[in-house]
């Protein structure tokens, strides 16, 4: 397992302490400040400091606020390059592809982008098959949107099982050699959908699982929405797109610094990514807003410059990190997971911004952990299951991680035997495909008199994310008792469950 990357900093002429969006806004908002630049136009606020808006925010927000396709802005009457086409050329330089685009909904965006520009190239991808299913072979652990997508775009999932800690119920990534075989099985699929690294830092063996591909002749796409942050020091791995990735998709807020809900989507190099070009350029259009915020679209390009131009701040936050992991491998009661990472062939690399700790020596699950830190030590960590918690740094930030250490010293004694995991269940049979699923007619059945039967719904318990039930496939009795428990836990919830309590379910209404 290779633990580290090298920086990839680009050592091109563009000039990275630039933030050539942000610099035009605030320009505009320094004006609108001043009364020289008077709004009749959208966001209906009009930076009046007196709206509910201003006055809960500040007034600076609201002046920053302003309308897409504004001179000196994201327009230009004249045809030229605007500030908005200057910071997405600075993003591509950054990530080390040929083209960038912003997203404002977030990396769930960027994926289902990324499911039509598949459809929209099959039959350039795939120019001398004659099925009528146009398959894609999909890590089973991708978020939900990734299925979304793939059902919005009438792709048929190949989904391949990636490796899985069972003790935790962590899945990894998938190997070169599991995609190959998927590969050699389904020579007509015209693409490959994986994720890396996964929600708990496991990161793949990209360049590994792009020669593959390649030599398929298909394109790589990474849902790489928890690793913007990757390769921009040496103590960071590589990043998907210098490692041959074709399409990638950054949850750039996550762990890159821009604010909640803002993303980019990266375009390598190479044939595959060259013909994947212009339809994911379409494909965006058909589903982003023509009224993108600002204010998202200014913090990726700060975001972008910060981690361009931050080495220092970054090398403190892997400090801050690895000092939280020392602290605590000095307490029996917790366990380092990415300690064990090292031993997992499935894990080619770890992201050091996670800290993941195994929870049971204290006889809590990680979920009553995760509770106990919010409301008594005042400590947020970004999630938990049953066996763990999650808590993360974003790359370049500092948190106080002695208060944490502390609120985790002041846990019980316990043990873990005590704490029964929730384990991860196998998905029922796939009986229709994915979309024919979705829009056949469905029924509301309480969850016993689900089994058995075909979902019509996609189903995924949070914390991860994954779907553990998809259109078209059986609903079985381990993934009814998986999901409502999953509910029924401290900040768990179910995506795409009619109810909270996973009490109904929907499935179709033709049995087969």
């Amino acid at each position: 397992m290779n633990d580290a990357g090298a920086n990839t900093s680009s050592t091109s002429s563009l000039d990275h302490s630039r933030a050539p969006f942000a610099e035009a806004l605030a320009e505009l908002a320094k004006a609108s400040h001043a009364g020289e630049f008077v709004r009749a136009s959208v966001p209906g606020h009009l930076a009046d400091p007196d709206s509910g808006v201003a006055r809960f925010f500040g007034s600076d927000l609201t002046h920053l606020d302003i309308a897409p396709l504004t001179d000196g802005l994201d327009a230009d009457p004249a045809g030229g390059a605007t500030p908005l086409d200057e910071a997405r050329q600075l993003a591509a330089d950054a990530w080390g592809g040929q083209r960038t685009w912003f997203l404002t909904g977030g990396a769930s965006q960027g994926n289902l982008a990324a499911c039509l520009a598949l459809r929209s190239a099959s039959s350039a991808l795939a120019p001398n098959s004659d099925s009528a299913s146009v398959d894609v072979v999909v890590q089973r652990s991708v978020h939900s949107s990734v299925m979304d997508g793939m059902a919005l775009a009438g792709l048929h999932p190949i989904a391949v099982m990636p490796a899985v800690d069972a003790d935790r119920g962590m899945a990894h990534g998938l190997t070169p050699e599991l995609l190959d075989e998927a590969l050699h099985n389904d020579p007509g699929a015209i693409g490959v959908y994986v994720v890396s690294p996964s929600y708990f830092g496991a990161v793949s063996d990209i360049a590994g699982l792009a020669r593959v591909a390649h030599a398929h002749g298909v394109p790589l796409v990474v849902d790489e929405a928890w690793g913007a942050h990757l390769g921009f020091h040496p103590d960071l791995p590589l990043n998907a797109l210098r490692l041959g990735a074709d399409l990638v998709i950054c949850s750039t807020h996550k762990l890159g610094g821009s604010l909640g809900q803002s993303a980019m989507v990266h375009l390598g190099r190479g044939p595959w990514a060259e013909l994947l070009g212009d339809h994911v350029d379409r494909t965006l259009r058909m589903i982003t807003s023509t009224s993108e915020s600002g204010l998202l679209i200014a913090s990726l390009d700060l975001a972008r410059r910060d981690l361009m131009t931050s080495p220092e701040q970054i090398a403190d936050s892997v400090q801050a990190v690895n000092e939280i992991r020392a602290a605590l491998r000095q307490d029996p009661r917790f366990g380092i997971v990415t300690d064990d990472f090292v031993n997992s062939a499935e894990v080619f690399a770890i992201d050091p911004m996670r800290v993941v700790i195994d929870t049971r020596g204290t006889g809590l699950t990680g979920h009553e952990v995760r509770h106990r830190l919010f409301h008594h030590h005042g400590m947020q960590v970004e999630m938990s299951t049953d066996a763990v918690i999650v808590g993360l740094i974003g790359a370049g930030r500092r948190v106080d991680g002695d208060r944490l250490v502390k609120g985790l010293r002041d846990m019980p004694h316990g043990n873990a035997q005590l704490v029964a995991l929730n384990r991860l269940p196998s998905p029922g049979d796939r009986l229709m495909p994915l979309r024919q699923a979705i829009f056949a007619e469905s029924e509301l059945v309480s969850a016993t008199a689900a089994v058995g039967r075909i979902s019509a719904d996609s189903m995924a318990a949070y914390p991860p994310g994954v779907p553990n039930v998809l259109p078209g496939e059986v609903v079985t009795a381990d993934n009814i008792a998986f999901l409502q428990a999953a509910a029924a836990a401290p900040h768990g919830y179910v995506r795409g469950a009619h109810d909270p309590a996973v009490d109904q379910v929907r499935v179709l209404a033709t049995r087969l």
